[in-house]
């Protein structure tokens, strides 16, 4: 208990991976009943729900009034940049690289937060952080660029370089979300912190979903039961409990670990894949895995 209560910021970020796992994997089902549009502003919607009842509980309050102007400020920018901008971009690159290879970019959220982190707030990581964070890495690139094979069993890199554009600009979304969202937490609590957070991406979608014209796509995938089913688990273990978690990581740690613990979710998944979908896992994913645990314990020392 007294080693938890030592690195409470390191177990939120294990956490947020756990919790990340889940919402990916329920994502990914409703993502393909339901349309990414559709998903990326019903996600928030609904953890927007889970989130209101929970500080209703806890504080007595439905929206976070009591925040100060600069935590909404940058709490508003961390969900305009993290949510709308991160996560368009990352769908995006979905579509024109896959899956796996943009999860390999996006491996660049951490140095690209430390870099963040040290830009904006002034962090610094010791020797001992970076052979960690680079440790991970290493591990979590090869367990996601040996994902799959093509037919003759080789990789071939053949990717337009627009895809690797979005990917990147996800990836930097991402990385400068979580680094202005601790800038606007301060003392804040954590759970309407990530309140604010929705909010200004419910706004950013909306704005997208009435530019793209795809109202009519939302409202038709309200009414697909399954779909709902999926993305309302993905929503409890994302937006509410798996953002949430992430700035009471960063709150207690630096952004460059936080984010380097919860990019764990490439590896965190191979769990699922070996016990409930009986998916074959190669030995470079297993030993990437390794190498990557290996790295994030560095951390507890």
């Amino acid at each position: 208990m007294e080693f938890i209560e030592g690195h409470p910021g390191e177990f939120a970020a294990l956490l947020t991976a756990v919790f990340w796992t889940v919402s990916a994997l329920a994502f990914e089902t409703a993502t393909v009943r339901l349309g990414s549009v559709a998903v990326n502003f019903l996600k928030l919607a609904g953890g927007f729900i889970f989130l209101t009842i929970l500080i209703y509980l806890r504080r007595g309050l439905i929206l976070p009034v009591d925040a100060g102007i600069d935590n909404w400020f940058w709490l508003t920018l961390s969900g305009l940049v993290g949510f709308v901008f991160g996560d368009l971009f990352l769908f995006k690159s979905y579509a024109v690289i896959g899956s796996r290879f943009s999860m390999l970019i996006m491996t660049l959220v951490p140095p690209m937060t430390t870099l963040f982190g040290w830009i904006i707030i002034g962090e610094h990581l010791t020797p001992l952080n970076f052979l960690g964070m680079t440790l991970t890495f290493a591990g979590i690139a090869v367990a996601v660029l040996t994902r799959g094979e093509n037919n003759n069993g080789k990789l071939v890199l053949k990717l337009a370089p627009v895809g690797i554009l979005y990917a990147l600009g996800g990836a930097a979304g991402q990385a400068l979300g979580l680094v202005l969202s601790k800038l606007g937490l301060k003392d804040y609590d954590p759970f309407s912190a990530t309140q604010i957070r929705i909010i200004a991406g419910i706004a950013g979608f909306a704005l997208l979903v009435t530019i793209m014209k795809r109202w009519k796509n939302v409202a038709t995938a309200t009414g697909d039961k399954t779909g709902m089913k999926s993305l309302t688990l993905g929503a409890f273990f994302g937006p509410f409990l798996g953002v949430s978690f992430s700035l009471i990581s960063v709150r207690f740690t630096k952004t460059g670990i936080a984010s380097t613990i919860m990019a764990l979710t490439p590896v965190f998944i191979l769990i699922p894949a070996i016990l409930f979908y009986k998916q074959k896992v190669t030995f470079p994913e297993i030993a990437g895995a390794v190498i990557s645990v290996c790295g994030v314990a560095l951390f507890f020392i």
